[in-house]
């Protein structure tokens, strides 16, 4: 029988059609293979998936999703499944990132609400779940285009330096680890000598 992992590996996530001129196409030499001209033209990544998965921590770090349009010629994939994504390392400097998608699936099962029990005697069905965890990964990333399509609004450099993307994480996991913090403060509040 067919792991939960390996069912949603092999699916392909939805995005919006409208953010490939915003955010895709301009990160990405998405639908034009990968050659050693990516830096020359001024792209980040190479396929498209990896602005995805961008987009998706953004989403996740702000715990924030938006839910994608319903229609579904407004919607697009990026035609890879999940499995192959940072799998080849043929590009310089480049090594495989299987981990990353295990992250995803990690945090994936964390923010997604499954009846894992259900799931287990068989009451769910293994698609479903799927289903459930896709539309999690969707939004989330949907959420993270927007964001970035956003910010590059306001200033089109804001993401065009070496490590903009890995600041812009950083500084999602600084902030919520002071608010984690500062909740815990709140909660040592001394007793009472009423």
């Amino acid at each position: 029988m067919e792991s939960l992992y390996e069912s949603w590996a092999k699916r392909n996530p939805s995005w919006e059609r409208r953010y490939q001129s915003t955010v895709v196409d301009v990160f990405c030499d998405y639908g034009k293979g990968v050659s050693s001209f990516l830096e020359a033209r001024g792209k980040i990544f190479g396929a498209g998936y990896e602005i995805f998965i961008i987009a998706f921590f953004i989403g996740l770090y702000h715990n924030r999703t938006k839910p994608l349009v319903e229609d579904r010629d407004k919607k697009k994939v990026f035609g890879q499944a999940i499995q192959y994504w940072g799998n080849i390392e043929n590009r310089i400097g480049r090594t495989s990132y299987g981990n990353l998608r295990r992250y995803i699936f990690a945090a994936l099962i964390a923010k997604t609400d499954i009846d894992f029990i259900a799931l287990d005697k068989g009451e769910i069905t293994l698609r479903s779940a799927v289903d459930k965890m896709m539309e999690k990964m969707e939004e989330y990333a949907n959420y993270g285009f927007d964001y970035i399509e956003d910010k590059l609004a306001n200033d089109p450099n804001y993401y065009f330096s070496d490590i903009a993307f890995l600041t812009e994480i950083t500084n999602m996991l600084m902030a919520s680890k002071t608010a984690e913090s500062d909740n815990d403060l709140d909660d040592e509040q001394p007793e009472s000598l009423d």
